[in-house]
């Protein structure tokens, strides 16, 4: 397994990415919407560690609780049937099971920590050939 992003919930995305851009010094990676998930998506990066943050923008919520900003946390592994079946067996909880965003190569789903903190589980797409 590998740790890829921390996703974080912003309120204004164009500020949110000069802040992290102009102000952090992260680099700007890629943007994206996702419709089906009524959201829209940013990466930077940190360019010394390479670590990464992914900035979630929610149509239509623009105000939070205090906590809230965590999205989620996202890990990538190499066979997705695999790691799920183990980690059920250990009490975890699959808060969605494997899917595929529109326009997307991965499949992707969410596991539950204790304290109810998403985390992400990317599987990417085998090489084409």
């Amino acid at each position: 397994m590998k740790f890829l992003h921390t996703s974080i919930t912003v309120k204004r995305m164009e500020e949110s990415l000069a802040f992290y851009t102009e102000v952090l010094g992260l680099e700007f990676e890629r943007r994206r919407t996702i419709p089906e998930n009524h959201a829209e998506i940013a990466f930077v990066r940190d360019p010394v560690t390479g670590a990464r943050v992914e900035l979630t923008h929610w149509d239509g919520k623009e105000e939070f609780e205090a906590g809230e900003q965590l999205d989620h946390l996202a890990f990538e592994v190499a066979d997705l049937d695999r790691f799920l079946l183990k980690v059920r067996t250990k009490g975890v909880r699959v808060a969605k099971e494997p899917y595929r965003l529109s326009g997307g190569s991965s499949r992707i789903a969410f596991i539950l920590d204790p304290n109810d903190v998403w985390i992400e589980l990317i599987e990417t797409a085998p090489p084409a050939g």
